[in-house]
């Protein structure tokens, strides 16, 4: 379930991006917006996820969500799970 949320976040932080494309920080911008809203126990569950294109077996395998702008977006997400809690 947890790759479906980030799957759904890395979509919604490209739409937001292709609706604003003179502003190239709409994707980032987005990507913090969803980690200010996440709480400590979605961020919690997220953190257990392998990280994007590492395990073959799951969701986040090597594929449509490792790649291009959506594995970007992943580990973006990723990286701000990591760090959430520490700030």
């Amino acid at each position: 379930m947890g790759a479906h949320a980030l799957g759904a976040a890395a979509y919604a932080a490209k739409a937001a991006g292709l609706a604003a494309p003179g502003r190239p920080e709409a994707v980032k911008d987005e990507i913090r917006w969803q980690l200010d809203h996440t709480t400590a126990e979605v961020r919690a569950a997220l953190r257990t996820l392998p990280p994007v294109g590492e395990n073959r077996s799951g969701p986040l395998g090597p594929g449509l969500l490792a790649s291009g702008q959506l594995g970007t977006i992943i580990r973006d997400l990723q990286a701000g799970l990591a760090l959430a809690d520490r700030d």
